[in-house]
């Protein structure tokens, strides 16, 4: 490598904070949606609702966020990107603060759809951010920085929120969470710079138009199809994680969080090292990797009874970092395939789909698993084992495609 790449390569003090900006954002984000898995046992046990409408509680945020996506791809790139987060982050927040005050399953489920509404347009902002900032030689390595929320929610989040619900409710870990969403929503209005580049580079008139001139290029609906199987394949199983754990590894609800520190913080280091792996050996090949060793392991966990904390830990690891390790080199690969005047549409249709899928796989997850009463093992998780790993499997062919497709641009 020769110095003027090394250059580069190497990001500005600004580039640096925008980073840290994104990283913090995507850090609340994933931790709302995240949190409603560990914190599934005890929701369940205390609203006294069946897996099948605990999936429902899930995939409502993941619906409403797709639908949301769909219906602002069309103005996404015709507004500068910091009022678009800002606007969404706000939203957001507020959605958050309604989970924290829901006194029901019903009005639960109606504040899961309004923060969807918001929070799920905020990562296709950042995507958009991210490729607009920065070049595409540095995104694995912003990527795994800025997936780093996902470690964070993990090392921080969860375990903090597991505590919390289990001394004050489950209502409470949505409370800091929109606390927390509301100062940095003021740093992103004081700190982040206007994103209008973009702007220059707009040829259709009316969002319509510009939403269905970035749906009908091939390359796109490629690089849709990759990211709605990926979501379908790593959702599936996630929301009965804790109550898999807890009621067929009978691990205890003292050890929920400590487990999911260990694998968040196993996550969080993993991340950047990825990160700099998809920059510097092939993108396509970590993914194609990672997914094969994630498919086996999540096999061997799914037929685990009653077993050793240990074991239970150490696979606990391996999964979650195998799965992360398919969702950077992905989304920096993604990320290449529009032009940037259809860069915010590509991205929101891309986030939609990916919030979709993932509500998809929550409901059929839902309708697979049988739970006796909310003390009994959960049945047939080995089979939805089974299913998420060949749909995982048919990702890689597809991410294949997508690879060639950023190769010869």
């Amino acid at each position: 490598m020769n110095e003027q790449d090394q250059q580069s390569l190497t990001f500005t003090g600004y580039q640096k904070f925008v980073i840290f900006l994104l990283a913090i954002t995507q850090f609340t984000v994933v931790l709302d949606f995240m949190v409603m898995s560990p914190l599934g046992d005890i929701m369940m046990k205390t609203l006294k609702i069946t897996a099948s409408q605990f999936g429902v509680a899930v995939s409502a945020y993941a619906f409403s966020a797709g639908i949301s996506g769909l219906l602002t791809a069309g103005f996404a790139d015709k507004f500068d990107r910091k009022k678009l987060l800002i606007f969404f982050y706000i939203g957001f927040a507020l959605g958050t603060l309604f989970c924290a005050l829901a006194p029901n399953y019903h009005l639960l489920v109606a504040a899961r759809i309004i923060t969807g509404i918001f929070g799920g347009v905020i990562g296709s902002i950042s995507m958009a951010i991210v490729a607009d900032l920065f070049s595409l030689q540095q995104r694995g390595k912003v990527m795994g920085f800025v997936q780093m929320g996902f470690g964070v929610s993990q090392v921080l989040g969860i375990p903090i929120g597991l505590y919390i619900a289990n001394s004050w409710g489950w209502h409470i870990p949505f409370l800091w969470i929109a606390i927390m969403a509301a100062a940095i929503a003021c740093v992103l209005f004081l700190k982040l710079k206007p994103i209008t580049a973009h702007l220059a580079l707009q040829k259709e008139r009316s969002a319509f138009e510009h939403l269905w001139h970035t749906v009908a290029q091939k390359n796109h609906r490629i690089g849709f199809l990759a990211t709605a199987l990926l979501s379908i394949g790593g959702f599936m199983m996630m929301p009965f994680g804790s109550a898999f754990a807890i009621n067929n590894l009978k691990i205890t609800a003292a050890q929920l969080p400590f487990l999911f520190l260990v694998t968040g913080l196993a996550t969080l280091f993993s991340m950047p090292l990825i990160g700099k792996l998809s920059d510097s050996v092939s993108k396509f090949k970590i993914f194609a990797f990672a997914t094969i060793l994630a498919t086996i392991i999540i096999n061997i966990y799914a037929h685990y009874s009653a077993t050793p904390f240990w074991i239970v830990l150490v696979t606990n690891v391996l999964m979650m970092v195998c799965i992360m390790s398919r969702m950077v080199p992905s989304t920096a690969l993604a990320t290449a395939i529009p032009e940037p005047q259809n860069r915010g549409a590509f991205m929101s249709i891309n986030s939609s789909l990916q919030q979709m899928a993932g509500g998809f796989g929550a409901m059929i997850a839902g309708m697979i698993i049988v739970q006796k009463n909310n003390f009994a093992p959960l049945q047939h998780y080995d089979i939805l084992a089974m299913i998420a790993s060949c749909i995982m499997l048919v990702t890689i062919y597809l991410v294949y495609r997508v690879s060639r497709i950023v190769v010869t641009k």
